[in-house]
């Protein structure tokens, strides 16, 4: 059964794809991780239009290619396979992806930290798995539900693909000790500083874990990464990109 915790994103791969999902390039199957705009915003279209793909065609060496569309070409890279051995890397949400909002559960409410599609960007191309780990307490409270958070993520993959990165998954723990719902209220094995969503990550996809690490806002992000075996970067604001460039060559 499904991991109702686990809100990655999974779109069908097709010859005619839109600006979000897989596409295929021959035999070979590839994730859109980045693209311009087929319309450009105007004075009477503030919002540009993202573009319908047409023609793929294979360029570059294996595992990459580029969909041609007019005057477009878009570059496309292969997440690792399901059951490729890669190395993780593991975020916290909000305060280390995007600033911290309290129980943020609509799109409007996220601001992305400086750097943050830059650092997942250079995380795909060095073939880490990126994977999200999130306390959600506010479904607990009863403030939004399970569904408001899987619908959060899956925007904010949209966002992180129309700017080149790639999310492969999303956990979350909805418990909290002291939750208003009875269903959720539990000192849960996923909800941080406990490693259960780390783990569970690392048991749904082969992992070099010598080589996976977690960056988190807080203590209890570090003592997660501890408890799971990876290390643990304290993310204390500024560029996420120059701050995940430092930590890599600790790795």
């Amino acid at each position: 059964m499904r991991d109702p915790t686990r809100s990655d994103l999974r779109l069908t791969s097709k010859q005619q794809a839109s600006l979000i999902g897989k596409v295929s390039i021959g035999r070979a199957r590839f994730r859109l991780v980045r693209s311009g705009w087929a319309r450009p915003a105007t004075a009477d279209s503030p919002n540009p239009r993202p573009p319908v793909i047409r023609g793929l065609s294979r360029t570059g060496p294996r595992g990459s290619g580029a969909v041609r569309w007019g005057q477009m070409t878009v570059t496309v890279t292969r997440p690792p396979a399901a059951d490729a051995m890669a190395p993780m890397a593991f975020f916290d949400r909000d305060g280390v992806l995007n600033e911290e909002v309290d129980y943020a559960f609509r799109i409007d409410q996220i601001v992305w930290v400086e750097g943050a599609f830059a650092a997942v960007r250079r995380l795909n191309r060095l073939g880490y798995r990126v994977v999200v780990v999130t306390n959600q307490s506010g479904v607990g409270r009863d403030y939004y539900t399970e569904d408001d958070v899987r619908s959060l993520h899956g925007q904010m993959n949209r966002i992180m693909l129309e700017n080149g990165a790639r999310i492969d998954a999303f956990y979350y723990s909805p418990h909290h000790p002291e939750a208003a719902l009875a269903a959720y209220r539990a000192d849960h094995e996923d909800r941080k500083p406990r490693p259960g969503m780390l783990l569970k990550a690392m048991r749904d996809f082969p992992t070099e874990r010598e080589r996976s690490f977690l960056v988190g806002d807080r203590e209890t992000d570090i003592q997660a990464a501890a408890a799971a075996g990876v290390r643990g970067f304290l993310f204390e604001g500024g560029n996420l990109d120059a701050f995940i460039a430092g930590q890599l060559g600790r790795i």
